[in-house]
C-alpha cells in the first residue's frame, strides 16, 4: 500500500514494521475505513435488552427493537434520562407496555442497548487513530480523526451526554464510559508520539498520557457545545483542535 492511499502516515522505515501505513492502536486488518464500516454495521442494540438475550431475534422483532430505541432516544433527548418513563416510549413508539416488556426490562435497559452501540462506534474511533507524522500530510490524517470524532460524538450525543452523569446511569455503565476515555486516550498517545520516537526526535517531555487525556476532555467539551446547538462553527473548530493536539506532542 502506497504512502499516497494513507495520506498523515509514517513513510515505511520510520515506524516500526507493525505500524507502518496502519492506525496506530489496529487490532484487525484492512483499510481503517472499512474496519469502522463494518463496526458501524453491527449494531448490539438490535439484540434488544434483557428479556431478548435467550432468543435469536427475527427480523419483525428487529424492527420492532429499533422503534423502541429510536422512540427512546428522542425521548431522552427532549426530556431528559429522569423524566422519561416506559408510557412516554411507548407512546412515541405506538407499541404496546407488553410488547416492549418482551424487549426490554426498563428504561435502564434499553438505555444500556443504545450505549452499546455508542461503545461501538468509539471503540471503532480508537483503532483508527493514525500514527500522526511530523509534517502537513501527519496533521491533515489527524484533522480527518478529529472530524469523525465529531461525527460519531453527534450521532450519538444524547447518550454520551447522559454517560456522563454517574450519578444518573448509575456506577456501572458510567465506568463502561470510562474506560473507553482511558483507552481512547492511550490510542491518542500512542498514535502522536510513535513518529516521532522511530524518526529520531525526542518525545515530548513530561506524561504524554496525561496530555492525551486533557485534550481528549477538550475534545470532548467543544464537542458537547456543538451538540447543544452553541453557535460554534464546526469545521473552524475542527481545524483548531487539530492544531492544539498537533503542537502538543510535536512543539519542538
Amino acid at each position: 500500500m502506497s504512502r499516497e492511499a494513507y495520506p498523515g502516515t509514517a513513510p515505511r522505515g520510520s515506524v516500526p514494521e507493525g505500524n507502518a501505513g496502519k492506525p496506530s492502536n489496529t487490532h484487525s486488518g484492512g483499510p481503517p475505513s472499512l474496519r469502522a464500516g463494518a463496526a458501524r454495521a453491527r449494531r448490539p442494540s438490535l439484540g434488544g435488552g434483557a428479556p431478548a438475550q435467550d432468543r435469536e431475534l427475527r427480523a419483525q422483532g428487529r424492527q420492532t427493537v429499533q422503534k423502541l430505541l429510536d422512540a427512546g432516544l428522542a425521548e431522552f433527548d427532549e426530556r431528559g434520562f429522569q423524566a422519561v418513563r416506559v408510557d412516554d416510549v411507548v407512546r412515541r413508539a405506538k407499541i404496546s407496555h407488553g410488547t416492549f416488556y418482551l424487549y426490554f426490562a426498563n428504561k435502564e435497559d434499553l438505555f444500556k442497548a443504545l450505549l452499546s452501540d455508542a461503545l461501538v462506534d468509539m471503540a471503532a474511533l480508537t483503532d483508527e487513530f493514525p500514527v500522526v507524522t511530523r509534517n502537513e500530510a501527519g496533521q491533515a490524517a489527524l484533522r480527518r480523526w478529529v472530524n469523525a470524532f465529531c461525527d460519531t460524538y453527534a450521532a450519538h450525543a444524547s447518550v454520551i451526554r447522559i454517560l456522563s452523569q454517574a450519578e444518573i446511569v448509575g456506577e456501572e455503565v458510567w465506568g463502561d464510559g470510562l474506560q473507553l476515555m482511558f483507552k481512547l486516550s492511550e490510542a491518542i498517545t500512542q498514535g502522536m508520539t510513535a513518529a516521532a520516537g522511530s524518526a529520531g526526535h525526542e518525545p515530548p517531555a513530561g506524561h504524554a498520557e496525561l496530555t492525551a487525556l486533557a485534550l481528549l476532555m477538550m475534545i470532548e467539551r467543544i464537542n458537547y457545545l456543538l451538540t447543544v446547538e452553541v453557535r460554534l462553527p464546526r469545521a473552524e473548530m475542527v481545524d483548531r483542535l487539530t492544531a492544539i493536539i498537533f503542537a502538543a506532542f510535536h512543539y519542538s
